[in-house]
């Protein structure tokens, strides 16, 4: 039987998340700030149910086309408060507007994935938690990450919601030692 991390639990769309996304190091930017987002949006809540709603998120959000969004305005977040698919929360909406235009000016200046990728030497970090027990909810750098990104014009991106992200997206690899996933990202 193949050893997941336990988080995971076996809900296929879980398991599949698992196994083919979560701790893979992504490098395009537009893919970084599509998972920030969704981050921010699961605050409160529980990863399964942004993973669930993850394309209908897509499809009101214009794939997540960031200089699309940044042109929104109250009509747009009228209509996604009115949207069943996606999580209706104002403040999250309206993040994710400024949030665009952040990343717009982050890009234009030295390339989002090169912004968040430099914190780690462009290389994952690799952890060795022998339990979830041992995975930490925050660190001192995903602190650092978000207060930058907050300097930066960033909402909903505290320093749990940053080490959240950073685990999805490969920055850190969390995967548990007898998880068998861990072995493979670690390289």
């Amino acid at each position: 039987m193949t050893e997941r991390c336990a988080w995971c639990g076996s809900e296929p769309i879980y398991v599949a998340y698992h196994d083919r996304e979560w701790g893979v190091p992504e490098w395009q930017a537009r893919a970084l700030w599509e998972k920030l987002v969704l981050d921010g949006f699961q605050a409160g809540l529980s990863w399964i149910t942004i993973l669930k709603k993850r394309e209908n998120f897509r499809a009101a959000f214009a794939g997540f086309d960031p200089a699309t969004i940044a042109a929104w305005g109250e009509r747009d977040i009228a209509r996604l408060l009115a949207d069943p698919g996606i999580v209706r929360h104002r403040g999250k909406i309206e993040a994710t507007i400024g949030n665009a235009r952040a990343y717009l000016e982050i890009d234009a200046a030295e390339g989002f994935g090169n912004f968040l990728w430099r914190y780690v030497d462009g290389q994952p970090l690799q952890n060795n938690p022998a339990t979830m027990a041992d995975v930490p909810a925050r660190t001192t750098l995903s602190e650092q990450i978000s207060k930058d990104l907050k300097n930066a014009g960033f909402r909903f991106c505290g320093p749990t919601i940053v080490y959240a992200f950073m685990q999805a997206v490969g920055m850190v690899n969390d995967h548990v030692v007898t998880c068998h996933r861990h072995g493979e990202l670690a390289g």
